[in-house]
């Protein structure tokens, strides 16, 4: 049987925005009804538990929006508002740019007199020390980074869909933050390379001190009910690997892909591509973040991972449901960590992945645990072989951390059919990421392994 997502239309990708648009008005607002109404399914993860994820759907006509630019954009999200709405993206929208869709660059926001020569000589930790930089330049960059994160930081409120029409809808540079909202959905987007201009210097971070930036590409905070499919998040050709070093270390100008923190919960992430980039995915942000217990809910299909260092994801505190998934290393990658890290209490049911790396990547670098304690993991492949990724992961443990044990303490029931890894790795490299949807009036689906 072809391994269908949704029993579903299909018609071809390449009519999709015929098949979807309907006459704009002046102001963006727009009638009539088509995909960007779907709700998640039943039973789809975490997003469908206590009511399921609507997103937008209830929105009236007035509230509907195609956005071609930033302007556009920040005027449908509203400051985040609660107002139900539908927001259709098309084209590539550049959140560095002004009012009147200028480009901006890093010198447009320097203000103050900040200067990175400046900086550096300020905080050289031969002259500066181990304290947290202060002063005139500190300052200035703090002036900076504000200037940029009002351009690039949009704020996506409750009951909003936002959706990317057609295979080139695409938010460049923008930090879409998801805060204390309720009932989102988020589709068929490209984020691309959301980028800091004014990283800061932490001396004291990793023993030799480390730099910090701002921006992930799309960051849950405090978010419940949340949606993400067919969405693509990546440093999109220019990756920190390229950056230069300073004081040792490398100058770091993206964040993360998507950082799920501050007690969200009830979020599925689904037929996505994270690629290209350093730390991909954080769930839960804090080992000291009590509060977080009973939250970061979770569920992870049909997702691609591809030449990411880390954190795909790292979880701490929640019940995370990792199924049928496609983990790819480049055999060119010589600074891979690992993919599923455990942490503080978290309780992770990893089923049917696959894994594929280079030679000099062993089985036992799929797991990293801090301070983990349960890994529920079956089916995995490895290189195209099964592999045991528990005992693997105590076997080869230096003795730094407990072993892990297999009882997570739950069982999903929020799901569809789990493939196998193998089956599901062809499907995932075949059907995930942006632009990948085909469409009928009512309904999307993805692409089959047959």
């Amino acid at each position: 049987m072809p391994l269908v997502r949704h029993v579903l239309h299909v018609t071809v990708a390449a009519g999709l925005l015929a098949a979807l648009s309907v006459p704009a008005s002046a102001d963006g607002r727009e009638g009539g009804r088509g995909v960007e109404r779907e709700t998640l399914p039943a039973r789809d993860g975490w997003a469908a538990a206590d009511g399921g994820t609507t997103g937008g759907a209830a929105a009236d006509d007035a509230h509907v929006f195609t956005v071609h630019d930033r302007a556009e954009l920040v005027r449908a999200l509203d400051g985040g508002s609660d107002t139900p709405k539908i927001i259709r993206v098309v084209g590539t929208i550049d959140a560095n740019t002004d009012d009147r869709g200028r480009r901006l660059d890093c010198e447009d926001y320097a203000v103050d007199g900040y200067d990175l020569r400046r900086y550096l000589a300020a905080y050289d930790p031969r002259t500066w020390g181990g304290a947290k930089p202060a002063g005139p330049q500190e300052e200035a960059r703090q002036a900076s980074a504000r200037r940029q994160a009002e351009r690039v930081e949009l704020s996506v409120g409750s009951h909003t869909t936002l959706v990317g029409i057609g295979s080139g809808a695409v938010l460049k540079g923008a930090s879409l933050k998801v805060e204390n909202a309720d009932n989102v959905i988020i589709r068929n987007l490209e984020f691309r390379d959301a980028y800091d201009c004014f990283p800061v210097w932490q001396p004291n971070t990793g023993g030799l001190g480390d730099w910090k930036s701002a921006y992930d590409n799309l960051w849950l905070r405090g978010a419940t009910h949340v949606w993400i499919d067919h969405i693509t998040a990546s440093d999109a050709g220019r990756p920190d690997a390229e950056e230069p070093t300073y004081f040792g270390r490398n100058y770091l100008r993206h964040d993360g892909l998507l950082d799920i923190t501050n007690g969200s919960d009830l979020i599925t992430v689904e037929w996505s591509r994270f690629a290209d980039h350093d730390k991909a995915m954080l769930i839960g942000n804090s080992d000291t973040a009590t509060g977080d217990r009973g939250k970061l809910r979770v569920t992870l299909h049909h997702n691609e991972f591809s030449s990411v260092v880390q954190r795909a994801p790292r979880v701490r505190f929640g019940q995370v449901h990792v199924y049928n998934n496609r983990y790819v290393v480049p055999p060119d990658a010589h600074d891979h960590r690992y993919f599923l890290g455990i942490s503080t209490e978290s309780r992770v049911r990893a089923e049917n992945n696959a894994f594929t790396t280079p030679g000099h990547i062993e089985a036992a670098d799929v797991v990293k645990s801090w301070n983990g304690s349960a890994l529920h993991a079956t089916g995995t492949l490895f290189n195209g072989f099964p592999v045991d990724l528990v005992a693997l992961n105590n076997s080869y443990n230096s003795g730094s951390e407990h072993d892990l044990t297999p009882d997570v303490g739950w069982t999903p029931t929020l799901h569809g059919p789990i493939d196998t890894a193998e089956r599901a790795d062809r499907a995932v490299a075949r059907g995930a990421g942006a632009g990948r949807l085909t469409a009928h009036a009512d309904r999307i689906t993805t692409p089959s392994t047959d």
